[in-house]
């Protein structure tokens, strides 16, 4: 295993769109997920940070295949995996030597060598926030035709039961938005108009999730989120989302959020369907 609200709608919007996107870990549930909760798209590590091996990104890039609506991009991964810095820190200090490029551009070729063509890129740790992994990654956007960049800016919800260190990292993200969205924009990269679930990991239930799309913005926004059933083998693992991979996967799939997806006017949907045809010459 590996590893992608308001009862009553006050004033319902049009055209909202929520992207719910099973964000690694246990692929083998993403079958269940995708036709439990509407789950749009997954991402797949290369270079697995919960040390699976080659087995588990076999076992990822099958299920990929055989389940062809489900939008699958590439987890670049420069951070707590073997033969990568352990920690961000670490990460932050080292990175100017790297070859970052060459690293990143070698985990895309992985997997399109699977045979699997990827709708979007994202990182581990979100570390394409650094500017030498930023500008590697718009490059590899851009050279490898593959358009959609997450852009991990929470919008803003009120606290919650959230902690005031994620809230606090969170915040300090929005520190470097305006060169990010100026390196995109340079590589012609495309991202989701918001984005929410870094404050929240693996600590929702049905309620929150429920409350989180009763203040969705107008526009597209992707959801990360972390779904999954905690076996022994990930108990043993180096994350800190274990029991509340199963917590997430029973809020995503409660009846409770399903109305209030209706009730907001909010339609799921996933990248290819917001990537526009391809222009025809005349």
């Amino acid at each position: 295993h590996q590893r992608q609200r308001a009862p009553v709608a006050r004033h319902a919007r049009r055209g909202r769109r929520v992207r719910c996107a099973r964000h690694r870990q246990v692929d083998f549930e993403a079958s269940h997920a995708r036709v439990a909760s509407e789950t749009n798209f997954s991402t797949v590590p290369v270079n697995d940070p919960l040390a699976h091996g080659e087995d588990a990104f076999d076992d990822a890039t099958r299920l990929a295949r055989e389940n062809p609506s489900l939008d699958v991009g590439c987890h670049l991964v420069l951070v707590g995996s073997p033969g990568f810095p352990d920690t961000v820190s670490q990460l932050i200090a080292a990175v100017r030597k790297m070859p970052v490029y060459d690293l990143l551009s070698a985990q895309v070729r992985k997997i399109l060598d699977a045979g699997i063509v990827p709708t979007h890129l994202d990182t581990h740790k979100h570390t394409h926030l650094l500017p030498p992994v930023l500008e590697a990654v718009a490059r590899i956007s851009e050279e490898y035709k593959i358009p959609w960049v997450r852009r991990p800016f929470d919008f803003p919800m009120e606290a919650g039961g959230i902690g005031w260190k994620k809230r606090a990292v969170s915040q300090a993200f929005h520190v470097v938005r305006g060169r990010f969205e100026r390196v995109l924009a340079k590589h012609a990269c495309r991202s989701t108009d918001h984005f929410a679930g870094f404050q929240m990991t693996g600590n929702y239930d049905a309620a929150y999730l429920e409350r989180l799309i009763h203040e969705l913005p107008e526009g597209s926004t992707e959801f990360m989120c972390h779904p999954g059933i905690c076996t022994d083998e990930l108990r043993a693992a180096r994350t800190r989302l274990k029991e509340s991979r199963e917590a997430e996967l029973r809020a995503l799939t409660a009846p409770s959020v399903r109305r209030a997806l209706e009730h907001e006017n909010v339609r799921l949907t996933g990248y290819r369907e917001l990537t526009p045809p391809p222009a025809t010459s005349r």
